[in-house]
Order: C-alpha cells, then sequence, then structure tokens
C-alpha cells in the first residue's frame, strides 16, 4: 500500500512539475517542445533578496498569474538563504525565474580600463548557480547587467565571455542541466550592435553565450515601430543566432504606460526573432515604473519593518492604475505559438566577430579570452594593444589576453535598476571534472592557479 502511494505521490509530482526552459538554435523551448515567449516582469523587493520570503512571494505570484505574466527577473540574491518556498509559489503559478550571478562586489566592470575576472567573482557566481541550479523554473542566468556602456568600455567584453564560459563549464561539470547562460546590456547605440555579436561570435560554442538581451526603453506613449528605432533593433537581430529578448523596457516619460510595444515584440513584426520582453518594474518606487505597490508611501521619514528608502515593500499588492490594467490587456491579446522544436532545424551562423573601430569597438576579433583571474594590463596610451596581465586576487592565474582596441526613452539608473543595483564531496569532484575541462580546452595554468585557491 504505501509503495504504491509512493508511485502515485511519484507519478503526481512529475505531471505537475514545470517544463523547464532549454535553447535551440535562436529560439527557447519548454522542455516538451514549444517554443517559449517571455512575458516577464523585474522583481526586486529589497537590494538583497526577494526569493526569500515564501509568503510574500506567494501573494505577488498570484496577482502576476492575473496579470498574464510567465516570468520574472531577479538581481541579486543570497544563496544561503532557502529559496524553496518561494521557488514554489512562482512555479505553481507557471512563472520562471532569470536571475543574475553577479553581486554587488563582483560585477564585472571596465573601471579604468582594467576589467577583471577572477577566482573570487567565480566562486561568488557559483555559488548562486549551485544554489538555483535544481529548481526547472530557473529558465537561465545573467551573467551581467548593464557593465559595459560606451564603445571604450569594450575592454571588458571579453572578461563577460570568459564569465560565461566557465559558469557554462561549471554548470556542466556539476552534471546540472544546461541552463541558459547570457548577458543584459545596455541600449548603447554605438556599442550594442557590435557587443550583441561579439558576444555570440566564433566557433566554439562553449565560449558563445546561450542568450543576449537588452534593457531598452525607446519605445515611449504612442511611438510606433518606426519612430521607436525597434525596426533597427529588429534589423540589427534578423540573422541573430542565439535567443534575443528585452531583459528590461518599459518606458514611463509619457503616462500612463500603455506598453504598445508588446505588440510588435510579441507580434508579426518581431516573434519570429525576439523571444518576448521583462516588464521593469514590479513594485512602485522613486523612479515610477512600479506596476504595483503596498500601500500609501509612507511619510517622510517613517520607520517600520518594512518600510525601505520611503516605500512599503511587503504586504498586500495593489495594482498601480491605469498602468497594470492596460499591461495586463496588452498580454491578454497576444499569444504567440511559434514553432515546435520538433520542426525546427537552427540555420543561423554565428556572426563574425566585430574588428576593433577606434572610440566604438575596442576588441580586435575573435581574440583569445582571459583566463579566471587575470586583469587587464593597458600598455602605453592606446587600449588597443595585446596585453599580459596578472590576477591580484589571491585565488588568480596569469595569462596573456591580445585585448584590441538612439535611444529616444529614458531608462533607470543603473542604481534603481539593481535597487543600488551538494555536499563537500560532490564539490570536489565537480571542481575535478572542470580541472579537466579546462585543461583540455587549453586552460590549463589558469586552471591550476585557480584551483589551488578554490579547493
Amino acid at each position: 500500500m504505501l509503495s504504491s502511494v509512493i508511485v502515485l505521490a511519484t507519478l503526481l509530482s512529475s505531471i505537475l512539475a514545470i517544463p523547464t526552459i532549454e535553447t535551440k538554435g535562436s529560439k527557447f523551448f519548454t522542455s516538451d517542445g514549444n517554443q517559449w515567449y517571455i512575458k516577464g516582469i523585474a522583481y526586486q523587493l529589497t537590494e538583497d533578496d526577494p526569493l526569500a520570503q515564501g509568503s510574500q512571494c506567494q501573494l505577488d505570484a498570484s496577482l502576476m498569474k492575473t496579470l498574464g505574466a510567465n516570468a520574472i527577473r531577479v538581481y541579486h540574491v543570497d544563496p544561503s538563504a532557502d529559496h524553496d518556498a518561494c521557488m514554489s509559489a512562482f512555479s505553481d503559478a507557471g512563472i520562471y525565474v532569470f536571475l543574475d550571478l553577479d553581486t554587488f562586489d563582483t560585477y564585472i566592470l571596465p573601471e579604468a580600463n582594467k576589467p577583471q575576472w577572477n577566482g573570487t567573482q567565480f566562486k561568488r557566481y557559483a555559488e548562486v548557480m549551485d544554489a538555483f541550479h535544481n529548481y526547472d523554473n530557473v529558465a537561465g542566468f545573467f551573467v551581467g547587467n548593464e557593465g559595459l556602456n560606451t564603445g571604450a568600455d569594450s575592454v571588458a567584453a571579453p572578461y563577460v565571455k570568459a564569465s560565461a564560459r566557465d559558469m557554462k563549464a561549471h554548470r556542466d561539470s556539476m552534471g546540472y542541466r544546461k541552463i541558459p547562460v547570457g548577458y543584459s546590456a545596455t541600449d548603447a547605440g554605438q556599442l550594442r550592435p557590435n557587443l550583441q555579436n561579439y558576444l555570440a561570435c566564433g566557433s566554439n560554442a562553449s565560449e558563445a553565450l546561450d542568450f543576449f538581451s537588452l534593457n531598452a526603453y525607446e519605445w515611449c506613449g504612442d511611438a510606433t515601430f518606426e519612430v521607436s528605432g525597434y525596426q533597427f533593433l529588429q534589423m540589427n537581430a534578423s540573422e541573430y543566432n542565439i535567443p534575443i529578448f528585452f531583459s528590461e523596457t518599459g518606458c514611463n516619460t509619457v503616462k500612463p504606460r500603455t506598453f504598445q510595444d508588446q505588440s510588435a515584440i510579441l507580434g508579426p513584426k518581431m516573434m519570429n526573432t525576439w523571444s518576448g520582453a521583462i516588464i521593469y518594474e514590479w513594485i512602485e518606487e522613486t523612479n515610477n515604473y512600479g506596476l504595483i505597490s503596498y500601500g500609501p508611501k509612507p511619510a517622510d521619514g517613517a520607520t517600520g519593518a518594512n518600510i525601505v528608502a520611503g516605500f512599503t515593500r511587503a504586504g498586500t499588492p495593489t495594482p498601480v492604475s491605469p498602468d497594470f490594467e492596460n499591461l495586463k490587456s496588452q498580454w491578454a491579446t497576444l499569444a504567440p505559438t511559434g514553432v515546435s522544436s520538433a520542426a525546427y532545424s537552427p540555420s543561423l551562423s554565428p556572426p563574425a566577430c566585430p574588428s576593433s573601430t577606434s572610440g566604438l569597438w575596442n576588441v580586435d576579433g575573435n581574440v583569445p579570452l582571459p583566463t579566471v583571474g587575470q586583469e587587464f594590463m593597458a600598455l602605453g596610451s592606446s587600449n588597443q594593444v595585446a596585453s599580459t596581465g596578472t590576477g591580484t586576487d589571491t585565488t588568480s592565474g596569469s595569462g596573456t589576453s591580445q585585448t584590441a582596441s538612439s535611444a529616444s526613452g529614458s531608462s533607470p539608473s543603473a542604481s534603481e535598476t539593481k535597487k543600488s543595483s551538494a555536499s563537500a564531496s560532490k564539490r570536489d569532484v565537480a571542481e575535478s571534472n572542470l580541472f579537466r575541462l579546462l585543461v583540455q580546452t587549453g586552460l590549463g595554468l589558469a586552471a591550476m592557479a585557480v584551483f589551488a585557491g578554490l579547493m
């Protein structure tokens, strides 16, 4: 009898389990073979971790389901916290999670033209991945968000790409499912096309990102596909070989927000190329992008358990009208089906790696990627040079990196966007597997240096 109950429970769990998300060619698919389009919400109630309060997630997930959302984006979490209740609440509502791996102190930034990808960063990224890989409703991981904003910042692009390579290697060495790994980029006209192509270019699939996404606030009010500039975004992505979507959107310079861009993104103009959009953002605060509030704004100087930076950040979510209803109405009319995985045969090739162009793009073609722990050390006054760097972190390695040298809407500041922005033995085995993988790909010296510090 007991065995029958266990079998029945197992079968029921299998039936109720949410399909996982995977990439194939330029599209996302569910594990049951349906193309998947994102109707997402940026969700970061507090700076540290919005996925650690199960009862709050239950309230929010329920209203998001009513809205028509099927995904959220979370910028920061505490990997040591218990996320079971929140992830279950969102899974039960049919909502997937895109999660940033970086933290406030591990961003890959082009500071003083000396970006880093070191052992400390690797470890912190891996901790987040390790904490979330078991949840079937994790749709993807970001290795960065808006770290590169100008042509000069492109010196950091190889470090972003190296972080994705190493996180994919960690994922595979640990035996995790192939959760997609990608990047969320600033919509900077002079940088975007080259960065977009660079992160997908090259013949080595282990080095290319699994997806690319864009934070874009170009479509405001009653703009059109042409006036907003979306036609150029579509043109630049029409031959892109990996999935691309909007990781933030929702211009608020014209109120109320009507979200008319959704009919383009999820309609005939873009649905064959783009995989949907994430609307910025769930909670109403100073930047006025919120879709809900948790009650009236507290009086200036008010304090309380759930009051942070002048806003209540927990409780029963109340729609901000008419923005919430406007988005709900838009999404209700948009249900792209795309193509089934079985009927889809990817035919697009990776783009060419962009050559350096002074002031616009400072990476010359498909350069060797930095190894873990390597810093960019510019020689002379030009950034368009080959360089040799040695990491300053105690777990860093050394090596050579041959690194060479719009929008009508308004985007929230980076600080607003981020809200100021397996047992030990199992890990030992996995790290050994990753070490072998790095050696096989020609990164042996860096691997030895890194794992001397990590193990």
